[in-house]
């Protein structure tokens, strides 16, 4: 199986080192088109192979992911032929009524949102199907580079703005928590390493306990301890509130 990249921006250039640093696709079956000789001269040395040329790179793939801005997506499918391609469109607010408008009849077609944790094998995808003939389905490809949950259209926008935006969301906490430990003492790198090793702890300890955060709360929240102090005086900030209020602007 052959896998085309059309677009190695952020987000493409993500799931291209994803896919680079797995095995679900040879490197040599990797086809990454971009119009940056920079980006493609990168990902060469890498072992993909490359082209300015979004054509040819359809053309020798099975599946082709369109990962380029929503404005480029109609003149970008319009120039490659699809038919009896899966074609994966990754970008945000194109409906499957104009992916298919703007395809062949005989592709296979999916909405992705990923996010660029793809790069680290870390994503979270939310995958749509729009039309399916053939027998391939694009969730290995996704999940080889993260995880993958099977959505519906109308929860895209609520999928982008929770783990596609939420990695700047959650990396502004890490940033001011940081920012709060060297105001309590400790030199900026190692308050940086303190946050992320708390964060990382924080999600494993929720993968394998399986209980509700709130419950792991209640576990270093001691009567009238430090954390229970912390915890409210965030609160009459509006902490919950704020992240709540964040997400809801970012689906709209």
């Amino acid at each position: 199986m052959k896998i085309a990249i059309i677009g190695a921006g952020a987000m493409g250039g993500a799931i291209v080192e994803g896919l680079l640093k797995g095995s679900y696709v040879a490197n040599d079956n990797l086809i990454v088109s971009d119009c940056s000789e920079e980006r493609l001269q990168y990902f060469s040395e890498k072992g993909a192979r490359v082209t300015k040329d979004n054509a040819q790179a359809a053309a020798e793939a099975d599946v082709v992911v369109v990962v380029v801005k929503p404005w480029l997506v109609e003149q970008v499918l319009k120039g490659i032929d699809t038919a009896n391609k899966t074609v994966v469109l990754v970008a945000a607010g194109i409906t499957s009524e104009q992916l298919q408008s703007w395809t062949s009849p005989d592709a296979d077609l999916w909405l992705a949102i990923p996010n660029i944790a793809a790069s680290e094998l870390a994503s979270m995808t939310f995958l749509v199907q729009v039309r399916q003939k053939g027998a391939y389905h694009p969730k290995a490809l996704f999940d080889a580079i993260g995880e993958t949950i099977m959505t519906d259209e109308k929860h895209l926008a609520a999928g982008t703005t929770l783990a596609s935006c939420g990695i700047a969301y959650a990396l502004r906490y890490i940033r001011a928590a940081s920012e709060g430990g060297v105001e309590l003492g400790f030199k900026a790198d190692d308050a940086k390493q303190i946050v992320m090793q708390t964060v990382l702890g924080a999600v494993k300890l929720l993968e394998t306990s399986g209980k509700h955060p709130e419950q792991l709360i209640d576990q270093v929240t001691t009567p009238g301890g430090v954390t229970i102090k912390g915890l409210n005086e965030m609160e009459h900030a509006g902490f919950t509130s704020s992240v709540i209020r964040g997400l809801k602007a970012g689906a709209k």
